[in-house]
């Protein structure tokens, strides 16, 4: 059975920073993304939180276009805030998930290009430091965007402990890669 790929693929009109494709984000924080203004319609933050559970099942993932390369480190993230709420006994409330994930979000990261990008090879690098900036300022939008998401997917109960649901892929790694958080 073969993994979820992203239906923006097809999305020719957005930017491209190496062979990823910066897509139009439904968000109120600021960057310099495109934004959705419909708030009915899905953007590649819905489109992750989706398919995360489902494409964290498979160990190989064919790329078919830039949107793919966005979903699979979007991807990675959630993983990476998954196990970063799973650190301490206790789960933590909804607001300390939130302060975590968001400092999560805007800590340092490694880039397409960088040393320590563990996904390299499939990557191609921004073409100069103005594209890497601009890269590094999408994705951070993009990241804190899919936090506050994720800590309104996982705490939907409204019990105050995250969704056993989503906390059971804590130990699930996609394609057996980390972005290292």
């Amino acid at each position: 059975m073969p993994a979820y790929h992203s239906a923006y693929n097809d999305d020719l009109e957005s930017r491209q920073i190496g062979n990823m494709s910066l897509l139009p984000l439904r968000t109120r924080i600021r960057g310099p993304s495109a934004v959705i203004t419909d708030p009915n319609e899905a953007d590649i933050i819905d489109e992750t939180l989706d398919l995360f559970r489902a494409n964290s099942l498979f160990r190989n993932f064919e790329i078919k276009g830039g949107a793919d390369r966005l979903l699979i480190v979007l991807i990675l993230f959630v993983s990476d805030c998954l196990a970063k709420l799973s650190q301490p006994r206790t789960p933590p409330s909804q607001i300390e998930a939130t302060k975590q994930l968001n400092t999560l979000a805007v800590d340092n990261f490694p880039l397409p290009g960088d040393v320590t990008f563990p996904l390299n090879s499939h990557y191609a690098p921004p073409g100069g430091r103005a594209e890497s900036d601009f890269l590094r300022q999408y994705l951070t939008q993009a990241r804190q965007e899919l936090a506050a998401r994720l800590v309104e997917r996982l705490y939907a109960d409204g019990t105050g402990k995250p969704s056993k649901w989503w906390m059971s892929f804590t130990k699930r790694r996609f394609m057996n890669r980390s972005l290292g958080a």
